[in-house]
């Protein structure tokens, strides 16, 4: 089964780094990196950063200047490096990406995939 897989968290003092990752288990064709977005407990899904299909790349305002978003399309991966983290960075940490792959039968299947996510906690 095709699916997005994090990796990359873990439990970090404030002001510290790391780096997740967002692969892909299973053969695909195509991988077309969308976004990261995170879920802290109790809240809503938010928004973190974006990264084009040309490589334009968006961030939410509560990270920018300290988180960058990038991708290798080779190696069908995105990333999220993440500096200088803060307490309120606590989360898990959910990518998004487009995928093309062909099923059983031989045929394309498009999709939109999510990730579970990584947990991130950042300790003050």
């Amino acid at each position: 089964q095709v699916q997005l897989v994090e990796s990359g968290g873990g439990l970090v003092q404030a002001g510290g780094s790391l780096r997740l990752s967002c692969g892909v288990s299973g053969s695909i064709s195509r991988f077309n990196a969308r976004g990261w977005y995170r879920q802290a407990p109790g809240k809503q899904r938010e928004l973190v950063a974006t990264i084009s299909s040309g490589g334009d790349t968006t961030y939410a305002d509560s990270v920018k200047g300290r988180f960058t978003i990038s991708r290798d399309n080779v190696q069908k991966t995105m990333y999220l490096q993440m500096n200088s983290l803060k307490p309120e960075d606590t989360a898990n940490y959910i990518c998004n990406a487009d995928l093309l792959y062909y099923n059983h039968n031989d045929e394309p299947v498009a999709l939109n995939a999510w990730g579970q996510g990584t947990l991130v906690t950042v300790s003050s």
